[in-house]
């Protein structure tokens, strides 16, 4: 596992992971990228998992492994990409959202879908209310979507 922060490091630890840290602090998003592609490619990985990364790839980074980039963003994609996207169709006052994983190419939010989850937006919800069903969906979607594209690779 190669993390930014220590979110999933004493999990992944815990289970035998081996992780690195690789910071970023005072560095181009080049440079940080060109260090995460050493490390993923020393280590053979075949399958690159982003979750909260927040920030866009490099073209050198996604061009490094494609088709084995993928992410997930808690909007039915291609509906309300970027930031803030359950606030962006709460506001909009839609009926169904929903989460996506989705494979990275060089722009945001835009891959070949792998899975979506549809997640209903209730008379009663807040942004957070929402935001918080749609997280409960993202977390068995991203693990079907990861068995889904491994089955696909045998």
């Amino acid at each position: 596992m190669v993390a930014l922060v220590d979110a999933g490091l004493a999990k992944a630890r815990e289970r035998g992971v081996e992780t690195v840290v690789v910071e970023r602090s005072g560095r181009s998003r080049v440079e940080h990228d060109a260090e995460i592609i050493s490390e993923l490619t020393k280590r053979g990985v075949d399958l690159v998992c982003l979750a909260g990364y927040m920030r866009l790839l490099s073209p050198l980074f996604v061009q490094a492994f494609p088709n084995k980039i993928i992410n997930i963003h808690p909007s039915l994609l291609p509906a309300f990409p970027g930031l803030d996207a359950q606030r962006q169709a709460f506001e909009a006052g839609v009926k169904v959202t929903g989460c996506t994983v989705h494979y990275v190419d060089e722009l945001l939010d835009h891959g070949e879908v792998v899975l979506q989850k549809e997640v209903e937006v209730v008379d009663s919800d807040t942004v957070e209310r929402l935001s918080a069903r749609i997280l409960e969906q993202e977390h068995t979607l991203y693990v079907e979507a990861v068995k889904l594209i491994c089955q696909e690779r045998q």
